[in-house]
């Protein structure tokens, strides 16, 4: 796997988009594919920003591989401890104005993705999204 490990700020973003995007490439990974996988890369790293260490500012690690045909990414940080899969999904037959605030981008990133898993083992919060490049 290769990894970067950042600032988790949303002025990264790019940083990290960019990073993902250069191993995307490599693999010749449709465009449709890639953008499914970059918005998901960013409601992840844009919720770490947000959340994992507020009011401060830590790192996130971000590692990545292509295997099998698949796009594995796995965010690391050491802010805290919080499962994003355990929120139950937002009802989506409800009106925009009857829906509770967030839980969206994790459920557009669950409906996009071929698996994502979450663990938090040794202090760090790892959340793992898989996409096949098919």
């Amino acid at each position: 796997m290769k990894e970067i490990e950042i600032q988790a700020m949303t002025e990264n973003l790019p940083v990290v988009l960019g990073f993902v995007d250069e191993q995307l490439e490599t693999a010749e990974c449709s465009m449709k594919v890639q953008m499914q996988i970059d918005i998901a890369v960013e409601e992840i790293f844009v919720n770490i920003a947000h959340y994992a260490y507020t009011p401060e500012v830590g790192n996130a690690v971000i590692a990545m591989a292509i295997t099998d045909g698949s796009a594995v990414i796995v965010f690391k940080d050491r802010g805290i401890h919080y499962d994003p899969l355990a929120k139950a999904d937002p009802d989506i037959s409800l009106s925009a104005e009857e829906r509770q605030i967030g839980g969206l981008g994790i459920f557009m990133v669950k409906k996009t993705m071929d698996d994502v898993k979450y663990e938090y083992t040794d202090g760090q919060n790892i959340f793992t999204i898989v996409k096949s490049l098919k």
